[in-house]
């Protein structure tokens, strides 16, 4: 059991709360996801269950946590850069209990995760793996450990559609309690039990949180639902207190123009139109008790916003985009990875590359933006799987989206920045301060701003929430232009994408 009380999250350099009063309760076989907008605090909550020092740089966090004979198993977003460093011998022998696994369970573990018997002793540096490769050490080094309760931060970050269908039905049979944070959707509809939402109200300034036992789409319905009865409730009462409140005013107006136009020579007409209007007074007074008690309006937040539209970023139906060749796909080592590649792509296409993690996919993606930014009859930009290739760490989101410091730039930047639920504090934050869906967000609003009608994009809805999911879904799908893009997202593939390509050592089928 992993019980979590009274705890108060607030954001040091902004003193934004994330949570207040927050309680839950895990018990064995509890799967618990949470969700929620980029930058309400997930991983924070994720990292101080785990332990409270790992948030002390940035943020005041007070609560109790209770996990009375657990082991707990920590997955983070993204790896220690020391961690990175390290070669992939060197990230598994840190841990004891790699030495003492018998080889027999090693290689079936391995081969859960589709990575070859020699993966653990290689002297790669763990940074040089593939995205994908990455999480799966971090999570096979983990359940090494033999841990009881799992906390995993984007288990399913840049892992590959194999790996992605086995780590639904391992949280889904897992025996002790998990609690995780993914952007796949699918994942989350085939594997959480609970849904733990945390929202962020009033510009920020009011956290509020859900606890619910029940599946992620189950959940939204009872939501959805929920907030249209609530919200007919209440506009029915608003309704009728305005029918109400014109009754009012009349009988109010009437015995008021009586009280004026009475004659003193009627003392007794006077006293009972005194005694009327008091009885007034005091409906009126019975009214405004009873307003105070009406059905609120509910309150969400406000979706995310921004476009990839106008006639400038369309692509004609016979344009050819691309049309590539490459006998060898190698890695900078020399490594083959696949051969006799070739793409064609004509017009407003929006291709998808799928492959097993380290087959080369961003390696191959790179490439094709190689051939394709320097041309001047299309007009190209790159979005990344890892942000930090374009994102200056001690720059703020303003310096980077408005290079010039224009003044008018500025304001539409802004503009465009709240739209996607950033507060004026976070516009300010080093780039690196802000969360991996919030540095998403910087690098989307990139390409909104840009006029570009070809869009390469490596994992293009990695850390985002499945809140944000079918929006971002919805714009690109609409693109009217091109798009080239890798992604393990299946809604992703199925909603957005016209063909997908799998990567193979043969190539592109």
């Amino acid at each position: 059991m992993l019980q979590i009380r009274n705890l108060n999250i607030s954001h040091k350099k902004d003193l934004r709360p994330l949570l207040k009063d927050f309680s839950l309760t895990l018990n064995p076989g509890d799967k618990a996801v949470i969700i929620g907008e980029e930058g309400n605090g997930k991983s924070t909550l994720l990292a101080w269950a785990f332990d409270p020092a790992l948030v002390e740089p940035y943020a005041e966090a007070a609560g109790e946590r209770i996990f009375p004979g657990e082991r707990l198993g920590y997955l983070p977003q993204e790896l220690p850069e020391e961690e990175k460093s390290l070669s992939v011998q060197a990230f598994f022998a840190a841990d004891p209990s790699f030495w003492e696994i018998p080889p027999r369970q090693l290689a079936r573990q391995l081969s859960f995760f589709g990575l070859e018997k020699d993966f653990p002793y290689r002297e790669q540096s763990m940074g040089s793996l593939s995205g994908g490769e990455r999480v799966k050490a971090a999570l096979l080094r983990i359940l090494l450990q033999e841990p009881t309760v799992l906390l995993l931060d984007e288990p399913s970050n840049d892992i590959d559609l194999a790996c992605l269908a086995w780590l639904e039905g391992f949280i889904r049979d897992f025996p002790g309690a998990v609690l995780f944070i993914s952007h796949d959707e699918t994942l989350i509809e085939a594997s959480a039990t609970m849904v733990v939402h945390l929202e962020q109200l009033k510009k920020k300034q009011e956290p509020r949180f859900t606890v619910a036992r029940a599946d992620y789409r189950s959940y939204m319905e009872n939501r959805q639902r929920d907030m249209a009865n609530q919200e007919q409730q209440a506009e029915n009462e608003r309704r009728a207190r305005r029918e109400r409140d014109e009754r009012y005013r009349r009988i109010f107006q009437s015995v008021e123009a009586a009280q004026r136009n009475v004659s003193r020579q009627d003392p007794s007409t006077a006293r009972l139109l005194k005694k009327k209007m008091h009885a007034v007074k005091s409906m009126g007074a019975r009214f405004a008790r009873e307003d105070g008690k009406m059905t609120a309006l509910p309150e969400q937040e406000e979706a995310i916003f921004f476009k990839l539209e106008g006639r400038e970023r369309e692509m004609p139906a016979g344009k050819t985009v691309l049309e590539y060749a490459l006998p060898r796909l190698e890695t900078p080592a020399g490594r083959l990875l696949a051969r006799d590649i070739f793409l064609r792509i004509r017009g407003p296409e929006r291709i998808g590359l799928i492959g097993p993690n380290g087959a080369g996919k961003t390696t191959l993606l790179k490439k094709i933006a190689e051939e394709l930014m320097p041309r001047s009859d299309i007009r190209a930009l790159y979005m990344p799987q890892n942000y930090a290739e374009l994102l200056p760490p001690d720059m703020n989101a303003l310096q980077f989206l408005n290079p010039s410091g224009e003044l008018a730039e500025e304001t539409r930047v802004r503009t465009y920045l709240g739209s996607l639920r950033f507060t004026r504090e976070e516009m300010e934050h080093p780039l690196q301060a802000l969360s991996g869906g919030q540095r998403g967000k910087v690098l989307l609003l990139r390409l909104s701003l840009s006029d570009a009608n070809v869009l390469l994009l490596d994992e293009p809805t990695r850390n985002f929430s499945p809140l944000s999911g079918p929006v971002i879904r919805e714009i690109f799908a609409a693109f009217p232009g091109c798009i080239i893009s890798i992604s393990h997202d299946r809604k992703y593939l199925g909603e957005v994408c016209t063909k997908v390509y799998e990567l193979t050592e043969a190539g592109l089928r």
